[in-house]
């Protein structure tokens, strides 16, 4: 059983930075791709970072420059520091695991997903 606990939704100035995190379960999570997506109100969720099995990182446009995913293998957890943020960054944020070493932007892709944590950019 598979289980990702995200952590570290704020509210948060323009400006400001916040740290998420999400711990993960399953012996496998080594070799999967981990990803952060978000959803706004009224918005549909997009992919914002994705990190494959081998740490190599891809971002959305408009996160790229201030947002950084990495993953700590040894913690099973995965973390989105958020820097510079901005009023459009206010979401709730979701972690999810894709079960292949390599990652996609396609939510549907993604079969294990946690419940979210809320960011807030005032």
């Amino acid at each position: 059983h598979v289980q990702l606990v995200e952590s570290g939704g704020d509210s948060v100035q323009a400006g400001g930075s916040l740290r998420l995190s999400c711990a993960a379960s399953g012996r496998n999570y080594v070799k999967w791709c981990m990803g952060w997506f978000r959803q706004a109100p009224g918005k549909e969720r997009e992919g914002v970072a994705t990190v494959d099995s081998t740490g190599n990182a891809n971002y959305a446009e408009s996160v790229k420059g201030r947002f950084t995913i990495s993953r700590d293998n040894s913690k099973n957890t995965v973390y989105l520091q958020m820097n510079n943020l901005k009023l459009e960054d206010t979401a709730m944020y979701y972690c999810a695991a894709r079960r292949t070493p390599s990652c996609t932007w396609g939510d549907r892709d993604y079969a294990y997903w946690g419940q979210g944590t809320q960011v807030t950019v005032s």
